[in-house]
């Protein structure tokens, strides 16, 4: 599992893809989103600003990322 420190109280799940190297544009990762191919904490997840907070974890494509604060 990889992680992603962040400095603010949140991330949004589509900034933190593009941080993560997982999606190359906002709108990759919108699309992504979308077609409902991204979960946050083991549930499929269909907004991109979904704000994600430490210790919240992503999947996409079989990658884990935690969020550290």
């Amino acid at each position: 599992m990889e992680t992603i420190a962040i400095r603010d109280e949140f991330i949004k799940l589509g900034q933190a893809m593009k941080l993560a190297r997982l999606v190359d544009s906002g709108v990759e990762a919108k699309l992504v989103i979308q077609d409902g191919k991204v979960k946050v904490n083991g549930e499929i997840c269909l907004q991109r600003g979904k704000k994600l907070y430490g210790g919240d974890i992503f999947e996409f494509e079989g990658k884990l990322i935690k969020i550290e604060n």
